[in-house]
């Protein structure tokens, strides 16, 4: 849902309407805190609904004490990433960059103290992992609300509370959008849990979806020399390791089709289509990616690997159509469209300051 921010303040900022992002930023943060908390009862019961859609009783409350973990991680997400889309649209990238390495540090450091010297297990793990998340965030806000944006940020304002509508219809766009591409992976790990030999086989696949994941920052050259290798990381059993380097060549066609769709998908977020982007993932992934891993994986006892191809034929389907559709765009018409917007949901900078409340 942070990714509307994406949108409004690149357009604020390209219209030269600086002081609106920061109203936008705070629009945004209200958005995205009652949605939070809308969130929270599925981490709560996290554990029940596992056990209801037929995991094993293991998965399920490791991954119910997991949730539990995760509800700070969920709330340090909205400053990290409205922040991140704030500052991108003003091309403080440096910041970010820094913030981010700062991050990476201390996970590192963290996971290392509280999982291998003191061996504190999944609750020094995931204590790390909040730490990492919201010691960076202070800097951030720091960075923003101090002075380090001075012609965007103009202090906290009761506009913040005004034409929400639009804020809320953008950002539930982008949050479909996103959540349906996120959790397709989910639902193929879901359907590898009822599979034969099931932890074996979501190792396997959460490990080659994480791989997926690190290509953008890793480059192809060495995941391609260490194929057989890359897995031990992860694991320390050799069957995993082994199904791990099967299904490396889907892996590498997931690799090349990632490299296409996040760039489509950017576009699509540029331009405001994030309920025509929805959409095309329902239609993709749900309606045909899905249906085919479950006949693959099932019907035709490929297992984990006929779940896989299922995955990719529905991503290779949603970046052919995406392309489509950007390369088919009046984007002449697209600039009248954003410059309309713009103009609608416009505030004059002096009223802006007549209602600030800090």
């Amino acid at each position: 849902m942070a990714s509307a921010l994406e949108t409004l303040c690149g357009q604020a900022f390209g219209a030269k309407q600086y002081h609106m992002l920061g109203v936008y930023l705070q629009r945004s943060w209200i958005v995205l805190i009652l949605s939070a908390m809308l969130l929270l009862p599925l981490f709560f019961f996290t554990s029940s609904l596992l056990k209801a859609l037929g995991q094993e009783d293991y998965i399920a409350e490791v991954s119910g004490n997991i949730s539990l973990w995760l509800i700070p991680v969920m709330f340090s997400f909205i400053p990290s990433f409205t922040c991140q889309m704030f500052l991108q649209a003003q091309s403080k990238n440096m910041i970010i960059a820094y913030l981010a390495a700062l991050t990476l540090a201390i996970h590192v450091f963290l996971s290392w103290l509280l999982t291998v010297k003191y061996k504190f297990g999944i609750p020094g793990a995931m204590m790390s992992t909040i730490l990492a998340y919201w010691i960076p965030n202070i800097g951030q806000l720091m960075f923003v609300t101090c002075g380090g944006c001075r012609e965007t940020w103009k202090g906290f304002s009761t506009l913040a509370f005004q034409d929400l509508w639009p804020v809320i219809k953008l950002s539930l766009s982008s949050g479909v959008m996103l959540c349906l591409e996120l959790w397709y992976n989910t639902v193929l790990v879901l359907l590898t849990g009822n599979m034969k030999n099931a932890e074996v086989a979501i190792d396997a696949l959460s490990i080659c979806l994480n791989i997926n994941g690190w290509e953008m920052m890793i480059s192809l050259g060495f995941l391609a020399a260490a194929r057989g290798n890359l897995a031990y990381i992860f694991t320390t059993s050799h069957e995993v390791a082994s199904a791990v380097a099967n299904l490396s060549p889907l892996l590498a066609f997931s690799i090349l089709l990632n490299s296409v769709q996040p760039v489509l998908s950017g576009v699509a977020v540029g331009a405001g289509w994030q309920s025509i982007v929805a959409y095309i993932n329902i239609a993709c992934y749900y309606l045909v990616g899905i249906p085919i891993g479950v006949v693959l994986g099932y019907v035709m006892d490929m297992q984990v690997k006929g779940v896989w191809i299922g995955m990719l034929i529905g991503t290779f389907i949603q970046t052919v159509v995406l392309l489509i559709v950007t390369y088919r765009t009046d984007w002449e018409k697209q600039v009248i469209v954003a410059h309309n917007q713009i103009n609608k949901w416009f505030v004059a900078d002096s009223e802006e300051t007549s209602t600030q409340v800090a």
